[in-house]
């Protein structure tokens, strides 16, 4: 490996920094020619005008042997890889770095709703919150956030994605169980409405965990502790891909350790303390009547 890269880059989301060196013979104008599948999920990174970091979270080395591994700190590639893996390690270690900076990516959509902040979380399940959400806009409430909603310590929306779907998937993040991404809004609303965008931090006051199904009776439920605990893990665990193969063969590197999930518990503990309900409904219209009942 050439001790000189062929690219340094730095990415942004707020004020975490996360820096890629780039190294082989080929010519690159950046790590990521398509921004748009990291703004769909940790909201609004930008590549940086200078690189301020002195050492690479991210290192490629392009003409080494296909592999990848995480010491701890650095995350490093060697050989061919296309968009998708590069994408999904750039959002865990950006997660990582928001953590550490107080900001909490939520998997989760927000809107302000009668003089409230609503959080329709992607817990477990994952089962209606994008659908929630438009719904509520329907109703006149204004869009804080889609896909994803960053947490600070005290609980408020800071950021948020603004687009509800990712239009376009690159090599390495295709899905063919996920429905086309307007199929849902087409068969529930007809169109896609128009909102305004709520632009200042809020508090979070109730979170709605969905549970949208054809099947399902209206119903509410308020969680317990527990509960409202075990759902908010799952949706901030969601960036740090534990699960996910980055290419036949190659699993995620494991970027957590047990200090940080300790400290990510805390901060769960301390955030579920406000008032949780689970709502099942067979549609969005009826997921947010039952929602307007609890409020």
């Amino acid at each position: 490996m050439s001790p000189i890269p062929r690219l340094s880059e730095e990415l942004s989301a707020g004020p975490a920094r996360l820096r890629v060196d780039v190294f082989g013979s080929r010519p690159v104008e950046h790590v990521l020619d398509d921004m748009a599948f990291l703004d769909y999920r940790l909201a609004d990174v930008r590549i940086a005008p200078a690189v301020t970091l002195a050492e690479p979270d991210i290192v490629w080395d392009q003409e080494a042997p296909r592999d990848i591994s995480y010491d701890g700190s650095r995350m490093t590639f060697g050989g061919p890889w296309p968009a998708g893996p590069i994408q999904k390690v750039v959002v865990a270690l950006l997660a990582l770095r928001m953590e550490a900076v107080g900001l909490h990516p939520f998997h989760a959509a927000a809107v302000r709703y009668r003089d409230r902040t609503v959080l329709f979380l992607g817990g477990e399940s994952n089962h209606g919150k994008s659908m929630g959400q438009i719904e509520a806009c329907r109703r006149g409430a204004k869009l804080v956030s889609t896909e994803t909603t960053v947490i600070d310590e005290a609980g408020r929306a800071v950021i948020g994605s603004r687009q509800p779907f990712i239009r376009k998937r690159t090599e390495g993040t295709e899905r063919a169980d996920k429905a086309a991404p307007d199929r849902a809004v087409e068969k529930f609303f007809g169109t896609m409405p128009d909102w305004e965008i709520h632009e200042e931090p809020s508090h979070v006051d109730v979170v709605i965990v969905p549970a949208i199904d054809g099947n399902f009776d209206p119903s509410s439920a308020e969680l317990n502790a527990f509960e409202r605990q075990f759902q908010t893990f799952h949706s901030v665990q969601n960036y740090f891909l534990l699960n996910e193969l980055l290419a036949p063969g190659f699993p995620m590197p494991v970027v957590d350790t047990v200090a940080l999930r300790r400290a990510r518990a805390a901060f769960v503990r301390s955030f579920a303390e406000r008032p949780y309900y689970f709502v099942r409904a067979a549609t969005p219209q009826v997921l947010l009547d039952q929602v307007d009942r609890v409020l």
